[in-house]
């Protein structure tokens, strides 16, 4: 019999990585997505089947965190070996300004989950991998983070997580329930949502190369995170369901880096040499050199000398005149800021046997390539009188 899976949030980076995976694995995979009035599948439209069709294994259901009726009778119709909560309001930034919902949907929709488990009598059957996350240590107590680090959240994201984390644990002890949480550290790709800094940094930069854009504006240049790619953590979520006990692991590559450094390495991969001068809110980066052979290979030779233009500008000496690639924006500040994160993933190491395949500086290729590909296309549409959908310009 083929195992079957629910992953909540399917539609996202890390649901249709992992949904590719498992049906690759053999699973039968049903999937949760939000209705909307657009389809909103892109990312696993590849997998995609027609309902029409028979022996599908991938299978998608419309509901949301929110509504436990709903959650509950999905998982009484599927009654999943294995279920993946991915689902959540996921932009940090954004969960400041609906913390109600953030709460709602991050903290109580896990625990609509796990009851649905309980009450439909499935802890025997059904495990329970919860998508737990490197905000929980907040104001960081110790440099690298692990499993028995304190937590310190230091957004309604973050705290709301806390309370799935904590209510995962509880419900494995108080009801056997085969449940844990995956402590993931920041992970990318280019599918990542747009609004996320990896992605747009690395859009931005594509668009800034094929000259569609000038500036990338950003919020704080000197946090540091931990990145690590969405293809090597979903391995990782499904190890962890394979394992005989519940517990907890961290996620992560132990390497961290900062916003500005990020921007400096996605400039090098299209041939791009980024120098930042001033401090805070005045920081700015300039294109300062080129690598003619890199750049014109990877974006194209008719984009070269507008780039090379931008650079004389630079260099011209009129610092009122420089056209900065990058500004800091204010507003991108968070209220409570979180300067350092990096994970010590030993445990996983150890009992899992996983390691990340990728490197940041894979990654970083992997994402800019696939968004110049993106932007040329979205550049040729423009030139032949379309324009696409881009609601972020």
């Amino acid at each position: 019999m083929k195992k079957v899976a629910l992953i909540t949030g399917i539609t996202g980076q890390d649901g249709a990585y992992l949904a590719e995976y498992l049906i690759k694995k053999g699973y039968i995979v049903h999937g949760i997505k939000r209705r909307a009035s657009m389809f909103n599948t892109e990312r696993i439209d590849h997998i995609y089947q027609d309902p029409q069709l028979d022996n599908r294994n991938l299978i998608l259901h419309y509901g949301d965190l929110t509504d436990s009726l709903n959650l509950t009778r999905i998982i009484q119709e599927v009654q999943p070996d294995e279920i993946y909560n991915l689902a959540a309001m996921s932009h940090v930034q954004v969960s400041f300004d609906t913390p109600e919902y953030t709460a709602n949907a991050d903290g109580v929709g896990t625990l609509r989950i796990l009851e649905a488990i309980r009450l439909l009598n499935l802890v025997e059957k059904t495990k329970i991998y919860q998508a737990s996350t490197s905000e929980l240590y907040g104001l960081v107590q110790e440099v690298p983070q692990t499993e028995k680090t304190p937590f310190y959240p230091r957004s309604p994201y973050g705290i709301a997580k806390l309370y799935a984390y904590w209510i995962t644990v509880n419900y494995r002890e108080a009801y056997k329930l085969h449940a844990s949480n995956g402590i993931l550290f920041n992970h990318e790709s280019p599918i990542r949502g747009e609004t996320f800094v990896t992605r747009k940094i690395t859009r931005a930069m594509a668009r800034v190369a094929l000259g569609m854009q000038e500036t990338i504006f950003l919020g704080n240049l000197s946090a540091k995170r931990d990145w690590g790619h969405a293809k090597d953590y979903i391995k990782a979520m499904h190890l962890i369901l394979q394992q005989d006990k519940p517990d907890d692991y961290v996620i992560a590559t132990g390497i961290t880096t900062s916003i500005r450094d990020f921007v400096i390495m996605a400039g090098k991969e299209i041939g791009l040499e980024i120098t930042f001068t001033g401090k805070g809110v005045e920081e700015k980066g300039y294109i300062s050199d080129i690598d003619e052979m890199i750049f014109t290979s990877r974006v194209g030779l008719e984009n070269l000398s507008h780039i090379k233009d931008r650079i004389k500008k630079n260099n011209s000496g009129m610092n009122n005149n420089f056209t900065p690639v990058i500004s800091v924006d204010p507003s991108y500040f968070r209220p409570t800021e979180v300067d350092l994160l990096v994970g010590d993933a030993s445990k996983a190491r150890n009992i899992l046997g996983w390691k990340p395949e990728y490197d940041l500086k894979a990654l970083i290729s992997e994402m800019i390539h696939s968004d110049i590909k993106l932007m040329l296309k979205d550049a040729y549409l423009r030139k032949g009188g379309y324009r696409t959908l881009n609601y972020f310009e």
